[in-house]
Formats: C-alpha cells, structure tokens, sequence
C-alpha cells in the first residue's frame, strides 16, 4: 500500500510539474512587457530596465523558466545578492537555510507565486487566500445541495422506472447536463434576483461577506449563497439523478433484493438498508470529480452574482493581464484537482485491492 501510494504522490508531483511548465510558456509568449504592466504608463525607460532587471524579465525565456520552477519548489536555491531577482523571492516569503555555495544558498520555504502586476506588488498567494475560501464556501454548498436532490430524485426516478415521474425527472436531468452554467446564472438572476425580488427577497449579485451601511465592518450575508450555489448545483445533480436511477435500477434486480421482498421486507427498508449502500460507489466518483470542477467551474457564476471568490479574481486577471495572477489561480485549481483524484484513488485501493493490483 505505501508503495502505491508512493507511485501517485509520484505521478502527482510530474502532472503538476506539466502544468506549471505549460502555463508559464502558454503565458510567456503573450505579447506585453511584464515590466510595463507593473508601472503605469508615464514610467521612464530607466525604471523599466530596473524593474525588468529585479524581476528577471530581461533573462532569456528558458532562464525564466528555471527561476520560475525554483520559485514554486519547496526547496530552492537563491542568490546573497541583495539586487539579484532571486533573492527577492527568497526575502519576500521567507524559508529555513539549508547550505550554502559561494554566493548561493538553499532554502526550504513555501511556493513563492510572485506578486501581481495590478494591485501594487502585493502577493498572488496573499490575494488566492483572501478569495480562495469563499469559492470552497460556495463548492461545498452546491454539492450538498446536488447530493441531496440528485440521490433523492434518483431514487425516485429508480423506483418508478419508466413511469410518468421516471420521463419527467429524465428530462428535467437532461436539460440540467445541457444548460450552461453561464447562462442559467443569468436567468436565475433576473428571474429570482429581479422580477421575483418582493417574494424572494434575493439580490441579484452579491458576496458572503459585504459592507455594512457605514462602510466600517463586514457582515455575513448568507441569503447571497443561495443562487450561485444552486446555479453551480444544477449539472451535478442532473448527472447523479442519472446515476443513481440507473444503479438503483440493476440492484433491485439483484438475487439478494428478490429475496428480501419474497420475506415481506417493506420496500422503503429494502431501499434504504440494501440498495442505496449498494448503489454509491459510482456516486462517490463523480462527487470527487464534480467538487474539483466546480472550483474551476465557477468562474462566470462568481463574475454574474458578483462573488468575491478564486473565479471572479481570476476573471478580473484576465481582462487586466495580471498574469502572476491568473498563473497562480490556475496552479491552485490544478492542485485541488491532482489532490482529490489522488485521494478518491488512494481510498479505492484501500478498499478495493484489485484496483492497487490493476495499477501495478
């Protein structure tokens, strides 16, 4: 077991390495100079040259590179120069000494994401922790919310199979895998947050935490939560009540359920006590997937309702080149994703050691 353990940690760490080389290139070859995106444009070419010089800009492509993958490593190397680029990553997050080499020392220290282009030198890691858990908040919600009514309507739609109710729920689960998040974003928010605003009492955009009238502290405002979380919970639910229906279907055809009705064991217990249980193994992998995505998902519903979460910073990055920022945004999102699918792969291999065996 530690061993295969140790093989997807292993793999874990070559994914996220791809991704971070794929981003930075993808990123690096976009027209712009950094330097010029972090001053405004009244800045003289000697500030520019300083800058590009502090930061590294004016190093060759593949030289970026390496001092960007030393940034995001746990261990890295960095010069006792004070005027050197990379000693200002060291000195701006910190670390514990290793060694040193001449006019070089190693460190261990966290990911250093650099700092944003936009919002004065402050730290990407710093702005991802200020809006990072108000989209956990807002994925962890619309997947209770998906879980609940997509195994209840699954249940439903399973047990009457090919009844009235069991046509309604396909359809209505269909057109739930079909809808863009974009869009029905947009209607749920001019339907309920507008035109049915005197019975809804719901806003049309709004965060977790807002302003108070005074403009001094923050509140909590959790009515805000309920259209974006149900927004985002729309599909995942659609694709469970598919699952669900269709696994509940092959168990109560199973030897072991003809048996508990033919003793007069009252159906609800039957499915209840036996089929359910049975019937979630599935499920399980697509929640774990479905939470990764929604992370990555919201990014337009948290810009449509105005959620100060990772998806409108990310939005915002775009459309002010803030490239530090979007870089980071995407290597966190990539993380919460190889984390989960390591995780649910980890736990299937305890439980089911075909799986490990198959791996090998």
């Amino acid at each position: 077991m530690l061993s295969f353990i140790f093989e997807k940690f292993f793999l874990s760490i070559i994914t996220l390495t791809g991704v971070a080389t794929l981003v930075f290139f993808l990123f690096t070859v976009l027209p712009g100079d950094p330097a010029q995106m972090m001053l405004d444009q009244k800045s003289d070419s000697k500030q520019l040259e300083i800058l590009r010089a502090k930061f590294g800009f004016d190093q060759p492509v593949f030289n970026q590179y390496f001092y960007f993958m030393n940034d995001l490593s746990f261990i890295s190397i960095h010069s006792t120069d004070k005027n050197h680029f990379t000693n200002y990553s060291k000195n701006k997050y910190g670390g514990f000494r290793l060694f040193k080499i001449n006019n070089s020392i190693a460190v261990i220290k966290l990911p250093y994401l650099r700092t944003s282009y936009q919002k004065r030198g402050k730290k990407v890691l710093t702005i991802i922790s200020e809006t990072l858990p108000n989209t956990i908040v807002l994925a962890v919600s619309s997947i209770s919310i998906a879980i609940f009514f997509g195994l209840f309507l699954g249940i439903i739609s399973g047990y009457y199979k090919d009844h009235f109710i069991d046509r309604f729920l396909q359809l209505f689960s269909m057109l739930g895998m079909s809808l863009p998040s974009f869009f029905s974003a947009i209607l749920f928010s001019w339907f309920f947050g507008y035109v049915l605003y005197e019975y809804t009492n719901l806003n049309m955009t709004g965060s977790l935490y807002e302003l108070d009238d005074y403009g001094e502290n923050y509140t909590i405002n959790f009515k805000n939560i309920i259209l974006p979380s149900v927004v985002l919970g729309i599909r995942p639910i659609a694709v469970i009540v598919q699952l669900m229906r269709s696994q509940l279907i092959e168990v109560l055809s199973k030897e072991y359920i003809v048996t508990a009705k033919s003793k007069g064991l009252p159906m609800y217990k039957i499915i209840y006590f036996h089929a359910i249980k049975n019937s979630l193994n599935p499920i399980i992998t697509a929640v774990s997937g479905w939470f990764a995505s929604l992370l990555a998902g919201a990014v337009f519903v948290e810009y449509i309702f105005g959620w100060r979460g990772l998806g409108k910073e990310i939005v915002e990055a775009l459309n002010t080149l803030d490239i530090p920022v979007i870089i980071g945004a995407v290597l966190v999102i990539a993380t919460f994703f190889i984390i989960i699918n390591t995780l649910v792969d980890i736990i299937y291999a305890y439980l089911d050691p075909q799986i490990k065996s198959n791996f090998n």
